[in-house]
């Protein structure tokens, strides 16, 4: 394998200081955002956060692992950001939903891992494997309390939330052709139908 992509760990840094590595991970971001994994060229990301591809490689060891942290760390940003709150799903998905709308190439960035890595495997301590099971624990103490159907696995249901949630984000060529044909073409129109979406199927908790 190239070294261009490596998906070994991250390696440990040469010399410098985070600021370096800040830098680099800003710069993959937008770079990997724009022209995904395959795409992305080393030297631009470098030439982006004003350092050398040696400097890169001190840091990374490729690619792919570059990616998985600017992955994981976007992921941790997420999950901050739209704080699941199982006895308010639509709430929730309003949240993701918000997300996405401001920054539509953070959701490019995750298309591009599920399209380009599908057969990766998780390490023991990724961090969004980690997310995700902690939004299922909760989901599932939430059913145990009354405030969330208990027929629906948890698992389900954090699945189907996130796909609706982020429904517009993921097509943007509908969202083009609703700005242009729906019978309300706003943006808060498009929010309201994913909240009700969610309602419908689990309704906050009375």
């Amino acid at each position: 394998m190239s070294q261009s992509r490596d998906s070994g760990q991250t390696a440990a840094p040469a010399s410098g200081g985070d600021t370096t590595r800040e830098r680099i991970l800003t710069a993959a971001m937008e770079e990997f955002a724009r022209h995904g994994i395959a795409g992305a060229r080393v030297d631009r990301i470098a030439k982006l956060a004003r350092t050398s591809k040696e400097r890169v490689y001190a840091y990374f060891r490729g690619k792919d692992a570059l990616y998985a942290d600017v992955a994981a760390r976007e992921y941790v940003v997420i999950a901050e950001a739209t704080q699941l709150d199982p006895s308010d799903l639509p709430g929730y998905a309003g949240r993701l939903f918000d997300y996405f709308v401001a920054r539509p190439d953070h959701h490019r960035l995750i298309t591009w891992g599920r399209l380009e890595l599908p057969d990766t495997t998780a390490a023991a301590d990724d961090p969004t494997q980690a997310a995700i099971a902690r939004k299922v624990g909760q989901l599932r103490q939430a059913q145990q309390a009354g405030q969330l159907d208990p027929t629906w696995d948890p698992a389900d249901v954090l699945a189907l939330v996130n796909q609706i949630a982020t429904t517009w984000a993921a097509q943007p060529e509908i969202s083009k052709a609703a700005a242009a044909h729906a019978v309300d073409p706003t943006t808060t129109a498009r929010r309201a139908a994913v909240v009700t979406a969610v309602e419908q199927l689990f309704p906050r908790a009375r």
